[in-house]
């Protein structure tokens, strides 16, 4: 690292006018504090980050610039209810998968970016996985396939 353009603090941490820089670089680019894990989808592995908190849900994808191939986010809700998701200032065009308590996927659906319509599960779902738009078809996953949630906890 040039030590020109940036300074280290003792423990390591990048402080002084690089910080806010560099905070925004992070921002911008998507970055997250989410957790994360590995779900197989189908016998398809995808790398997801978790929206279970209130705040987490309503923020989701909103001002991404970029999701990786096999990567996308599950959200956690806390009774199996039927779900509506939308897509303000979320620029990348996705496919959503409404999902059982028990891991089976009831409804897939493509989004159109910053589109305000609303994309309502038609049954009532404990998940939903929102990946890059063609995922699922390219990956022959659909409706009655089963992604295994063991390891997911409601709030």
């Amino acid at each position: 690292m040039n030590s020109k353009k940036f300074s280290r603090t003792a423990g390591g941490g990048i402080s002084g006018a690089a910080a806010p820089i560099i905070l925004l670089i992070l921002i911008g680019c998507g970055a997250s504090t989410l957790s994360s894990t590995v779900l197989d989808v189908a016998g398809s592995k995808l790398i997801v980050e978790i929206a279970d908190t209130t705040e987490s849900r309503q923020q989701g994808l909103m001002n991404r610039k970029s999701m990786g191939e096999d990567e996308g986010m599950i959200f956690v809700f806390e009774n199996e209810s039927k779900l509506s998701f939308w897509m303000k200032n979320t620029q990348l065009p996705l496919s959503i998968a409404f999902i059982a308590a028990d891991g089976t996927i009831r409804q897939i659906e493509d989004m159109e970016p910053e589109s305000l319509a609303a994309v309502p599960s038609y049954r009532n779902v404990l998940y939903a996985l929102e990946v890059n738009q063609g995922w699922f078809e390219a990956h022959g996953v659909g409706p009655g396939d089963v992604v295994d949630v063991s390891g997911l906890k409601a709030p």
